[in-house]
């Protein structure tokens, strides 16, 4: 017997929820639709956002045959019998991001030669998860979460076809336990017994009060602490608050996190505050003896003190800036009053001449510089305690 999700699977694009911005009237891939003028796609966007709906609405507008595989289980050999019909096809490879390079690589003569239409789905970023040669051959599209309209839609239709109601508490939990993901929603709703839905029902179904995208692995991990350090740098307590939680309630390595906060301390509080990398160092050694969840706490304080202290780039640029100009100008001869004179000879060729090491002065004594003569008068750090 087919769930709930398969059932209530749209046929056409009127019936299709979400994606405005790519099927919406007049909109680019609305027009390749009903146009007929197919080319290979890779639809990129998070799970249960219609990837799958879309390609089989397409092959069924275009009269085509549509063969379905999943790269988890899929290979070469299923591809080859496929191309051996003969036939042109629609293709759609679930999760396409499983595949690797030679299997990607087995695709190309026959997208190129246009036997094959792919449609590749991921949830994986296909910059990264797609081989150039391919990538260059399919048209990207990114599919967004499905928004609270939408979801509300599709729910209504799932009750209507279960023949129960949900309580308004109920229904907001379950939409945001479903993370913008309709199957889930709709799987979810399958298993609930009662005529009427309440909270309770909803949480023990879900066994959590939260649900999300998170992959340690993919996208959403370095979004989020893309959003996590970008936060702290603008000296935003509360967001970066938010976000810590976000991954620590996700499961992600506390001492991944410190690390990151010890790496901020240096490029973006540096001299202006020189306890930051003191508190920042302390919580990984802190978190790597208590662990969760009261290590939590510790990486809260961390998160408050890098947060709110001032900020300096001055370390990360003069850094850079010196990076730069040692790379350009590798092998400037070392000022002679800078090397070491441990013989006569050197001595007589004028090494370590003219330096002074005393009590009251260190350095040239004839106010030569300490760098080689063409980088003299080049200024790489901006001291933040003296502006």
């Amino acid at each position: 017997m087919a769930n709930l999700a398969y059932k209530l699977r749209p046929q056409s694009l009127e019936e299709f929820f979400g994606q405005k911005h790519l099927v919406g009237e007049g909109r680019l891939l609305r027009r390749l639709i009903e146009n007929k003028t197919l080319s290979s796609l890779i639809f990129w966007g998070p799970p249960g956002s219609g990837k799958t709906t879309l390609a089989k609405i397409i092959a069924r507008s275009s009269g085509l045959e549509l063969v379905e595989l999943s790269a988890v289980s899929a290979g070469k050999e299923d591809l080859k019998k496929i191309i051996q019909k003969g036939l042109k096809t629609i293709l759609f490879i679930d999760e396409i991001h499983r595949w690797n390079k030679a299997q990607q690589d087995a695709l190309l003569p026959f997208v190129e030669n246009g036997q094959v239409i792919l449609i590749g789905a991921t949830t994986e970023n296909p910059s990264f998860e797609v081989i150039s040669p391919l990538l260059s051959r399919c048209r990207v599209f990114v599919l967004e979460g499905l928004g609270l309209e939408d979801l509300n839609k599709i729910l209504d239709r799932g009750l209507k076809e279960l023949k129960i109601k949900i309580k308004p508490d109920a229904q907001e939990l379950l939409i945001r336990l479903s993370g913008g993901d309709a199957r889930i929603m709709l799987n979810a709703l399958e298993l609930c017994q009662e005529k009427i839905i309440t909270i309770e029902e909803i949480q023990e179904v879900f066994q959590t009060k939260t649900a999300g995208i998170y992959d340690k692995k993919a996208d959403e991990h370095y979004n989020t602490i893309s959003a996590f350090i970008k936060s702290m740098r603008g000296s935003d307590p509360d967001a970066a608050l938010y976000y810590l939680s976000r991954m620590l309630i996700n499961g992600e390595d506390p001492k991944f996190i410190a690390r990151r906060m010890i790496i901020f301390s240096c490029e973006d509080i540096g001299l202006a505050d020189r306890g930051a990398l003191i508190q920042a160092n302390a919580c990984f050694d802190a978190v790597t003896k208590i662990w969760v969840p009261e290590a939590q706490r510790i990486l809260a304080s961390t998160v408050l003190y890098l947060a709110t202290a001032k900020k300096s780039r001055a370390v990360e640029n003069a850094l850079h800036k010196a990076m730069q100009v040692a790379t350009d100008f590798p092998n400037e001869p070392i000022p002679l009053h800078l090397r070491n004179a441990p013989t006569k000879l050197m001595k007589e060729l004028g090494y370590a001449k003219d330096y002074g090491w005393s009590e009251k002065y260190v350095g040239p004594l004839t106010g030569q510089s300490f760098l080689p003569e063409k980088l003299k008068n080049l200024k790489f750090f901006e001291d933040p305690r003296k502006v």
